[in-house]
């Protein structure tokens, strides 16, 4: 969609941020995870607040690339992006369509919360692949820093967690 300047508005800017994948994570959108967290538009410049999953995601650089990019095609041509660490992320901005999707895509969505430093341990996740509730943790890491790896004991498959925080 190109624009003109009696169409750039915040409702089209979303729109773009909804066209920008993950990097990590391609089947999902920076909306899809929330860390999109508002947009301000005024007559001098576009301003998008991203929060990082967690502190010092490796990712952040190239969303933000990709947020310019996509903005600068768009006709945006004054843009600021600017990293709001507080609040801290919270799979609680994923968006329910995200989850889905990374069901879908064979990633366990985040299941409940992490008040309890070990729950891990104790959380029933069920299997993306055959959707099992029979699975225990290998380990508290996965692919990236965000998930952890688990295996069901029914189909015998490891998969990925995308861990609560």
């Amino acid at each position: 969609m190109q624009l003109t300047k009696e169409n750039i508005t915040i409702d089209a800017a979303w729109k773009l941020m909804n066209e920008i994948n993950d990097p990590e994570i391609p089947v999902l959108s920076i909306t899809d995870l929330g860390i999109v967290r508002d947009i301000k538009l005024n007559e001098i410049e576009i301003e998008i607040f991203i929060t990082p999953t967690y502190s010092g995601c490796p990712a952040m650089n190239v969303i933000a690339m990709n947020i310019r990019m996509i903005l600068w095609q768009n006709e945006f041509k004054k843009i600021k992006i600017t990293q709001q660490l507080s609040p801290a992320w919270t799979t609680d901005w994923m968006t329910e369509a995200g989850k889905q999707k990374l069901k879908s895509y064979g990633i366990a969505p985040p299941v409940g919360k992490s008040f309890d430093k070990n729950y891990l341990e104790k959380l029933l996740v069920e299997c993306p692949h055959c959707h099992s509730m029979n699975t225990k943790l290998i380990s508290q890491f996965g692919s990236t820093s965000c998930k952890a790896l688990y295996q069901c004991n029914d189909c015998l498959e490891p998969f990925d967690y995308f861990k609560c925080h």
